[in-house]
């Protein structure tokens, strides 16, 4: 595996959020990435179950710890915490997002993993144990946690650059092919944008230098300050930045664009052949878990997705509602993990 600078960068950007949508049919794979097979969302709104989840008998008696592997400020933690808040106002429970950053998400993991399987704690986020688990940062998947729902989606992360140096992807592409491994882009080493980038960059035909900054919000801190070129975001935390004109977006490796990504192209119709799976956010418990409290939080999450506020504020955050089943989100973790370790075979090669 390819070596990689780390930085140490102090301060946190501070951002606002919010998303929505509706399904679309998922893009098949392609040689050069991972594909999504998930379906994906463009328009505000989403349809319920026919089959809805009836209320459970179990409910929490105290606050629910959600761990996270992020920083705050990131889509993790703003997806995280929407969550709470609405599952607080519809359903009644209290719920504390718990920010647990580092080692590519394990120490998150391995706090949830060695908890009560009591309903109390909970791992949050999106891919982030397959993707560990794939780089060598641990000896575990998705299969050792009982799955919980999922909450919502957000398409690949988009890749971003200082609209001053690169306004649009023609010039970066030019000036990474003009000077090989010197243009800097940031990601977190065993994380999700780790595999984007390698996928990004191997159908580019380019190499670039990559430098470990630490999570989203410090990505931002990083391209905002020049010490990156290139920076992988969610659209709600880099939305602002494009606004203003600092940042600008040279695409995304989705299907087909989206309304959640206003006047952002995918790389495909540039001609750059990437696709990446989307992220989707799930719950993960301790191993052994009760099904009586996997099916309240099915119940719990189903809720929240029929409060319009929930979805205005997904929808501004990027996100759109895509409600899975504890059954429906363990298959959809065993095919990303299968995708990623297809990735990672193939830059091995």
């Amino acid at each position: 595996m390819r070596n990689v600078k780390v930085f140490a960068l102090m301060g946190v950007i501070a951002v606002t959020a919010a998303g929505c949508g509706q399904k679309q049919e998922a893009a098949p794979k392609n040689d050069t990435s991972v594909a999504a097979e998930t379906s994906q969302m463009a328009e505000t709104g989403q349809e319920t179950k026919e089959e809805e989840t009836e209320k459970p008998q179990w409910e929490p008696q105290s606050a629910i710890s959600v761990v996270l592997p992020a920083s705050p400020g990131g889509t993790v933690d703003l997806s995280a915490r929407l969550w709470a808040q609405y599952v607080k106002e519809v359903c009644g429970w209290n719920a504390v997002v718990v920010n647990s950053a580092g080692a590519s998400g394990s120490v998150a993991a391995n706090t949830v993993l060695s908890s009560d399987a009591d309903g109390l704690t909970v791992l949050y986020g999106h891919n982030l144990v397959n993707v560990a688990n794939v780089a060598g940062v641990t000896d575990y998947n998705y299969e050792a946690f009982t799955l919980g729902p999922n909450f919502s989606e957000e398409p690949a992360q988009q890749l971003y650059t200082n609209a001053e140096a690169y306004p649009d992807l023609e010039s970066f592409i030019a000036d990474a092919k003009a000077n090989p491994g010197k243009l800097q882009a940031c990601t977190e080493v065993g994380a999700y944008t780790y595999y984007e980038l390698l996928a990004f960059e191997k159908a580019a035909g380019i190499d670039l230098d990559f430098v470990d900054v630490g999570s989203t919000s410090e990505k931002m801190a990083a391209l905002l300050g020049k010490q990156v070129v290139l920076s992988p975001s969610s659209y709600g935390v880099a939305k602002d930045y494009l606004e203003a004109g600092q940042f600008s977006c040279i695409g995304f490796p989705g299907p087909e664009e989206t309304e959640v990504l206003p006047g952002i192209k995918t790389f495909k119709e540039q001609g750059i052949d990437v696709e990446f799976a989307p992220q989707d956010f799930s719950f993960y418990f301790p191993k052994d878990t009760p099904e009586e409290v996997v099916k309240a939080y099915e119940w719990a999450t189903q809720e929240i997705l029929k409060n319009e506020d929930c979805l205005k504020s997904l929808n501004e955050l990027g996100q759109v509602p895509k409600f899975m089943t504890a059954e429906e989100a363990e298959q959809n973790e065993a095919k990303l993990y299968a995708q990623f370790r297809e990735l990672q075979d193939s830059l091995d090669k």
